[in-house]
């Protein structure tokens, strides 16, 4: 573990003989008028508090207002910037932190000028004052927003490690010195070989270390924009890091216990409307044909090598949905389970090159997505709903992915 002496010199140390700051900021490059923004927001939520705030660009100088500390810092390991946290960005934090011996930091990703003084002052406030490890936001965003969260990460995160954290890749976080500690420990791993942009899982690092986690509302965010120019790669990025994740974290997950109730998750399955209700008009949702274009093009030339991954059942539950008209096109929940779990044991087995394994998973989260909207345009159900059922049939279908995981040949599609 590299040590604090590896922090630029032009950081500020702590005065001799003066305790530590209760609370440390590290901020993302932010342009100045939105630096701006985020330090009044910051001055908002702790009015009465000293808080020193660690931005690698603070632009002209400016009068602070509260208790406000700026400290502008050179990171001894060069951090990409973007859409998420990255592997550089725990790495820095947690130097800062062995620099200042904060009792707790919130590290705050891009845009973070549109999170309210009340979000940031209850993330603090989650591990100053109960006791947690690692508090992530619970954003309020719009219907057709985070969708590879709905899709996969949240359902699968709940379903192997027993957590509720809504959004398990969030972009802003709070955490103790021991959780920060972890991450680095963690996110070093791909410094040390150069990928500093490498994705760092906070959620899993927490429940595989039983550390404590709570989730807070923080209302509405502005969500930077993916650095990837289109889906494939998004998918690829993201995905491939989970799945290596989960590899890495098998011996932990595997023993989890469930933090649901099998009568209760089939109860929800009962609720999920059949395919005939909430009907929704496909020519009022944008982009819906061509989503199901790419499925039904998909369906006919990556047929052969989905054989290779998903068992006879999966492959007829597609064939049926390759023939649904548009209108009362849905994906049941427990097939897209089946799917998305099959993928990280191909992934693990390496089955077929990972890169056209994850290239031949887009068509079929396409699927998903068409499903989804079709399902919660039509009134009947609400998104969110939805989106708890099918996190519900990932950990009912738990057993499945740990009895492959253990006896593979048993199971060959």
């Amino acid at each position: 573990m590299a040590t604090a002496s590896t922090v630029s010199a032009n950081s500020i140390p702590p005065a001799p003989g003066t305790p530590p700051s209760g609370l440390l900021v590290s901020l993302s490059p932010l342009a100045a008028d939105a630096l701006q923004t985020a330090l009044a927001n910051l001055a908002a939520a702790f009015p009465d508090e000293s808080v020193v705030v660690a931005t690698t660009d603070p632009g002209p100088s400016a009068p602070l207002e509260g208790q406000l500390q700026l400290l502008p810092y050179t990171p001894a390991t060069p951090a990409p910037g973007g859409w998420v946290l990255t592997a550089a960005d725990f790495v820095n934090t947690f130097k800062l932190m062995q620099t200042r011996e904060p009792a707790v930091c919130l590290l705050l990703g891009a845009e973070a000028q549109s999170l309210a003084p009340e979000a940031l002052r209850a993330l603090a406030d989650a591990v100053l004052t109960g006791q947690t490890d690692l508090a992530t936001p619970r954003y309020s965003l719009g219907p057709r927003d985070g969708l590879v969260n709905s899709a996969i990460l949240y359902p699968v995160t709940r379903a192997l490690f027993g957590t509720r954290p809504r959004y398990p890749l969030a972009i802003d976080l709070a955490f103790s010195y021991r959780m920060a500690e972890r991450l680095a420990v963690a996110a070093q791993k791909y410094t040390a070989a150069g990928q500093n942009a490498a994705l760092v899982w906070p959620v899993a690092e927490a429940a595989a270390a039983g550390f404590t986690l709570a989730e807070i509302p923080a209302g509405p965010r502005a969500l930077p924009p993916p650095d990837a120019v289109d889906l494939n790669s998004l998918l690829a990025q993201v995905a491939g890091s989970f799945f290596a994740d989960i590899d890495a974290k098998a011996s932990f997950w595997q023993r989890a216990r469930l933090a649901y109730s099998p009568r209760a998750a089939a109860n929800l399955a009962d609720e999920t409307p059949g395919p005939t209700a909430g009907p929704a008009d496909p020519t009022d949702i944008p982009g819906l044909q061509s989503m199901l274009d790419s499925f039904r093009l998909a369906y006919t030339n990556l047929h052969e090598l989905w054989s290779l991954i998903l068992p006879p059942n999966s492959l007829l539950g597609l064939k049926k949905l390759s023939l649904m008209p548009p209108a009362s096109f849905r994906m049941p929940d427990a097939l897209w389970a089946r799917i998305v779990y099959d993928f990280i044991l191909a992934f693990r087995l390496r089955t077929l090159n990972r890169g056209h394994l994850l290239g031949a998973l887009t068509p079929l989260y396409l699927a998903w997505v068409a499903s989804h909207l079709l399902l919660t345009s039509g009134g009947d159900t609400s998104p969110e709903g939805h989106i708890e059922t099918l996190a519900a049939a990932f950990e009912a279908d738990k057993p499945y992915l740990v009895s492959r995981w253990r006896w593979p040949d048993r199971f060959n599609p």
